[in-house]
């Protein structure tokens, strides 16, 4: 068995899981999936270990989702999640808004770690403590980088409606 067999193993069902919660589809989860292990194995020399391995997993998964989307976007989105919506937050207009993929090309925008800290918590439904051991913060540091990627993002979209 080699190093990266062991990966995939370890691996495989964390990053169909976030897949799946980012398309809400088992046929697209499992494409991702596959995609992001295909990609993975050909730049797992690229790996500089500074976030953990299931981290930079999701990061690809992400963006084979984003890449998909984009490709599809004529398609409807499933504008579902499950989390909790409060007034005038991000995932409130995620839900509401009819093209969301204005809040995907913000969410694109957004730089790090806000953009990673947002899409583990919305779409990856991590809690704020799975976020900070998985980048070795605190939880408070989780919880402030999490409000302030909504922050960012609202201001983003708000600019764009502007325009």
């Amino acid at each position: 068995m080699t190093d990266f067999e062991a990966i995939y193993r370890e691996y495989f069902h964390d990053v169909y899981r976030f897949a799946l919660s980012l398309s809400q589809n088992d046929v697209i989860a499992e494409e991702i999936t596959q995609q992001t292990f295909f990609k993975a194995l050909t730049a797992i020399d690229s790996f500089r270990g500074n976030c953990q391995l299931k981290v930079w997993l999701c990061q690809i998964a992400k963006n084979c989702y984003f890449s998909y989307y984009t490709a599809r976007q004529n398609n409807q989105h499933p504008q579902q999640a499950a989390f909790p919506v409060e007034a005038n937050c991000v995932e409130t207009l995620y839900l509401q808004k009819e093209d969301a993929q204005s809040i995907h090309i913000a969410l694109h925008n957004l730089e790090e770690p806000y953009k990673e800290v947002f899409t583990l918590r919305v779409f990856g439904e991590l809690s704020y403590a799975q976020i900070s051991n998985l980048f070795g913060k605190t939880e408070s540091w989780a919880r402030v980088t999490f409000h302030r990627a909504g922050k960012k993002l609202r201001d983003m979209i708000r600019k764009d409606e502007q325009i």
